[in-house]
């Protein structure tokens, strides 16, 4: 069993007992975990966001639909791929469910394989995300550990400023500007001012509005 497959969770939400039981069967072949719930409701009340994995998700369903369900995950800052699947698929639907940010739209009946193949590609881009937040985490928590004048000084080292330049722009010296870079360059854990400034422009994705504030 891969280590996806040991620690990943297949969502699947759709509303036919026969659809759940028959899916549950076939993605349990593969050596994944699945959790299947015959209402959007019932899924939200028991999402657990530890583990990477994705959402096998039907379009019409009685209460809340799949549309709708997409909408509260987005509402809810949850980031979960989701895979739809639908018995009666239309292009309007499709068109919606990908501008909301589904990863893909699948009509049934559907290919066995194909579906499983793009489960596969769902959780790989799930750890992925994962691993990238959890970097981005560790860099935003580096720069808030920096004081208020070290964030200065790296606002304009990431603007290309020289030492000299940002002794001016901050009226201070030229010595305490380079006790600054040295603190910064130590805080960061970055080897050279080309990383330092890789670390932020990367970071500065999550719109952290203690970069924002002083880069832009």
């Amino acid at each position: 069993m891969s280590v996806i497959n040991s620690t990943s969770v297949v969502y699947l939400v759709d509303d036919e007992f026969a659809i759940r039981d028959s899916l549950t069967l076939l993605i349990e072949s593969t050596g994944k975990k699945v959790r299947s719930f015959e209402s959007a409701e019932a899924f939200l009340n028991n999402y657990d966001s530890k583990y990477p994995g994705c959402l096998l998700l039907d379009v019409r369903m009685p209460l809340m639909t799949g549309h709708e369900l997409q909408a509260e995950l987005l509402n809810r800052g949850i980031s979960i791929p989701i895979i739809f699947i639908s018995g009666h698929a239309d292009i309007p639907d499709s068109a919606k469910a990908f501008r909301a940010g589904a990863i893909d739209f699948l009509e049934k009946p559907f290919d066995n394989e194909m579906l499983l193949e793009r489960i596969n590609e769902a959780i790989q881009k799930d750890v992925a995300f994962r691993d990238e937040s959890i970097k981005k985490r560790r860099i935003q928590d580096r720069i808030d550990h920096l004081t208020t004048r070290e964030k200065e000084v790296l606002g304009l080292i990431v603007k290309s400023h020289s030492n000299k330049e940002s002794a001016k722009i901050l009226n201070i010296s030229n010595r305490t500007v380079d006790v600054h870079r040295a603190s910064i360059m130590e805080k960061m854990q970055a080897e050279n001012v080309a990383e330092l400034i890789t670390m932020v422009m990367y970071c500065e994705a999550l719109g952290s509005s203690s970069l924002q504030e002083r880069f832009h």
